[in-house]
């Protein structure tokens, strides 16, 4: 009681609360969600909680997973989200009612809280350019309904799949598109607008919306249900810092939804830090001191490389946790894969049914692989880095076990004649001559990984996938570059520095089949 009344009143939680481990503040990678999850660490901050950032997560079953399995403490959600996606409920147009059925359910089912909503809706939109509502005489999606058969629809893979998205509309209103395309948040305004699609979706409070000067259809038949947006909060956090959750409740009911579209728009369109936002629009409702702004410029009104310059020290910092990632997983996957390939050489029997098992993981989608992560390992490090010493393991298993059998068997041939066990030929001639093919499969899996590591920011591991995922979620092409073009040139320096270290391996004079080619 005395943390709770401390917390109400502005002062700094003990010092017990702050031994304890920070709170993990999680978002789905579209703009809002980023702007109230810094809202959210922002406010625990200046309270005096220590916070850790896990934004940009892929989707809802991955942001929520997080939250059940405490790898995450809080991130922001929707009730009508909440109602249909997670709880697979029918719909309900009593905001009240949907609110007080998903706390009831999300309580008894899951342990999770609900808090009170934080002050507004923000409903899924339909979109269309000015100039194809006029043609078709677009209004409702009713109106719609008649013209779908004609039109391209880009849609989030989110509402492709969930029951209040697309699936429902089908259900509602007939919705038959020509050919629907998924799209991430960012990108599907961008291809509306270019005239790739024809129809997307989008929310009411969007900044973007305005941007591109889109018309939104009316929901006339009332299918989407209340999305009160509020903060979601683990069973953990309640348990470990009861504090912490009185903070994030004074957000509660302070902002509407003209506010938010405010927010979002000098987020989507002025191309303002999220972190700037959130202080200034804390501060501006009293619940944050001022003080030192969390940035001392506008990033949106640098150019690219300027921008780079400024984040040159978080970039390194990413670099360094990419690296970590990748590092990591491959020497993990060399440790298993080489002796394995050894070994396999041994009983070429089934050398080939246990390859092919393994090469099955390379099928598997990168973000599938890192979703399924998270209900066993949680979100982080360790899930990416097991996901990515699973796709290490074939090209070095693979390369192992094919150059040890296939090294050249007249020198084998001469090895035996001259008496050498199998082990000797192994250790003195098959893995020397093998050694430039086994380089190739560890050179070609850790290419792989460098590029395959920044989806793991959609778990919250961190690397050079953050800024992005960031950018992509909120249209920031200099966000994008600042990740992509590290991340390429690392895997350049990467693949350069293991194709030195292949030509150097080996015996003098031998060129193996790789090294000819």
């Amino acid at each position: 009681m005395a943390l709770l009344l401390a917390v109400l009143s502005g002062a700094a939680p003990p010092l017990a609360a702050q031994e304890i481990r920070p709170v993990v503040v999680a978002s789905k990678p579209f703009g809002e969600s980023y702007l109230l999850a810094e809202m959210f660490a922002r406010l625990l901050e200046g309270r005096g909680f220590r916070v850790e950032r896990r934004l940009g997560l892929g989707a809802t079953e991955i942001a929520f997973g997080a939250l059940r399995s405490g790898a995450a403490d809080v991130y922001p959600e929707y009730t009508g989200t909440g109602l249909l996606a997670i709880l697979k409920q029918p719909p309900s147009s009593d905001a009240q009612e949907v609110y007080a059925r998903v706390a009831r359910e999300f309580r008894d089912r899951y342990g999770v809280r609900w808090l009170p909503p934080l002050g507004f809706e923000n409903t899924y939109a339909i979109a269309v350019r000015r100039e194809t509502a006029a043609r078709h005489r677009l209004a409702t999606l009713s109106d719609l309904a008649r013209v779908a058969p004609m039109l391209r629809a880009g849609l989030t893979p989110d509402f492709i799949g969930r029951a209040d998205g697309l699936p429902g509309l089908r259900r509602a209103y007939g919705l038959r598109f020509a050919e629907v395309r998924a799209l991430l948040p960012a990108i599907k305004y961008q291809a509306l607008a270019a005239g790739e699609v024809d129809v997307i979706d989008g929310y009411s409070t969007d900044g973007l919306i305005a941007r591109y000067d889109l018309v939104v259809l009316l929901d006339d038949r009332g299918f989407f249900p209340p999305y009160q947006a509020a903060a979601l909060v683990g069973p953990g956090l309640v348990e470990r810092l009861p504090g912490a959750v009185a903070a994030l409740t004074e957000l509660s009911g302070r902002l509407d939804v003209e506010t938010m579209r405010r927010l979002n728009r000098r987020l989507e369109v002025d191309g303002e830090a999220a972190a700037r936002v959130a202080e200034e629009a804390l501060r501006s409702l009293g619940l944050l001191e001022s003080g030192n702004s969390a940035e001392r410029r506008v990033p949106g009104r640098a150019g690219f490389f300027e921008y780079f310059w400024e984040q040159r020290e978080a970039l390194a910092r990413l670099t360094a946790r990419h690296l970590l990632l990748v590092a990591v997983s491959l020497a993990a996957a060399i440790a298993l894969a080489l002796p394995l390939g050894l070994a396999l050489e041994r009983w070429r029997g089934s050398a080939e049914a246990v390859i092919r098992g393994v090469g099955l993981l390379q099928t598997l989608p990168s973000i599938a692989l890192l979703a399924f992560m998270i209900p066993l390992l949680g979100i982080g490090t360790l899930p990416a880095i097991v996901a990515l010493f699973l796709y290490s393991l074939y090209p070095i298993l693979r390369n192992t076990y094919t150059g040890v059998r296939d090294a050249a068997p007249e020198a084998v041939g001469a090895a035996r004649a001259l008496g050498m066990t199998p082990r000797q030929i192994l250790r003195h001639v098959r893995l020397p001559l093998a050694a430039p093919v086994i380089m190739a499969g560890i050179r070609t899996a850790a290419v792989i990984n460098v590029g395959t590591a920044t989806l793991a920011a959609f778990i919250g591991a961190g690397g050079l996938g953050d800024p992005i995922a960031a950018g992509l979620a909120l249209s920031d092409s200099r966000m994008i570059l600042s990740g992509a073009l590290p991340a390429a040139l690392l895997a350049l320096m990467v693949d350069g520095a293991l194709g030195a270290a292949e030509r150097s391996v080996g015996p003098r004079g031998y060129r193996s089949p790789i090294q000819a080619a």
